[in-house]
C-alpha cells in the first residue's frame, strides 16, 4: 500500500516513528525533514493536492492536527479530519471516505497513533447507498 505522508516541525517526531514502525507501506514523505519551524498550511496543502490526484490516502501530523484540517481541507477533493481514537479513522473512512489522516503530535501517544494509522490504512468506504448519498452532498457542496 502507498501512504503520503506530511508532518510540520512538531509533527516531525511522530511521522518519523510512524514510518519506521509501519514497514507494510510504500511511504511517500513529502516533509518537513527536521525539527525547524516550518508552516503547517504549506504542507498539509501539497499533501491534500497529491491525495487528490493520486487517489491515495494520506496523513498529516502537525501539533494539534486542528490547523492542518482547516488546511487540508481547503484542497478540492481532500476530504481531511483529527482523529485521535480509533473508531472516528477507522468510520471516518468507511462512511464519509475521508482521505487524509491528520494528528496532533503533541497531543497523542506514539503507540495510540500507530493504531489509529493502521486502523485508517485497513478502512474501505462501504459504498452504502446513504453513505455515498451523503458524500455527494459534500461534493456538491465543494462546486457551490
Amino acid at each position: 500500500m502507498k501512504l503520503y505522508i506530511a508532518s510540520d516541525h512538531a509533527g516531525f517526531e511522530l511521522k518519523a516513528y510512524l514510518k519506521a514502525n509501519i514497514k507494510s507501506v510504500e511511504w511517500q514523505d513529502l516533509g518537513c525533514d527536521n525539527t525547524n519551524p516550518v508552516d503547517y498550511p504549506d504542507y498539509a496543502a501539497d499533501l491534500a493536492r497529491h491525495v487528490v490526484s493520486g487517489h491515495v490516502k494520506g496523513i498529516m501530523i502537525c501539533g494539534s492536527g486542528v490547523g492542518a484540517s482547516i488546511a487540508a481541507n481547503k484542497i478540492r477533493g481532500a476530504r481531511a479530519s483529527v482523529c485521535h481514537d480509533l473508531y472516528s479513522a477507522k468510520q471516518g473512512v468507511e462512511h464519509d471516505d475521508m482521505n487524509i489522516l491528520v494528528l496532533g503530535g503533541r497531543v497523542i501517544d506514539k503507540s495510540l497513533a500507530l493504531d489509529i494509522v493502521k486502523a485508517f490504512m485497513e478502512a474501505q468506504f462501504s459504498q452504502e447507498e446513504r453513505h455515498v448519498r451523503r458524500l455527494n452532498k459534500i461534493l456538491a457542496l465543494e462546486k457551490k
